[in-house]
């Protein structure tokens, strides 16, 4: 192997953690989302629990969304720089985070 020049990068490794990392996200999300619903399902049905399971629900798909559109930019990197995560995007997945797991505080404190 010879080393490569100075300043230049490998443009597949770091891509491929990040999108990863999304990946890894995204399952943490659908793992609140499923124990949210197993225990608004075993408490019963009520007004309140249905809002917070709908909030929980919303804020996973947020999440999914906002992944999705994040792991799709990243698989389209060529041999340059991966495009950064643009503030709006960020912005809109940490409040879909905040919201899904509000929702699942919400479902199992009922």
């Amino acid at each position: 192997m010879t080393p490569g020049v100075a300043g230049e990068r490998d443009p597949g490794l770091q891509p491929e953690r990040t999108r990863l990392a999304w990946r890894r996200t995204t399952l943490a999300s659908t793992v609140v989302a499923v124990l949210a619903g197993k225990a608004g399902v075993a408490g019963g049905a009520s007004v309140g629990l249905l809002a917070a399971g709908v909030v929980c629900c919303a804020g996973w798909v947020g999440v999914l969304v906002v992944a999705h559109r994040r792991i799709r930019g990243l698989a389209g990197v060529g041999a340059g720089e991966p495009s950064r995560l643009a503030f709006r995007d960020a912005v809109a997945f940490v409040v879909c985070v905040l919201v899904t797991v509000g929702g699942g505080v919400g479902v199992v404190l009922r």
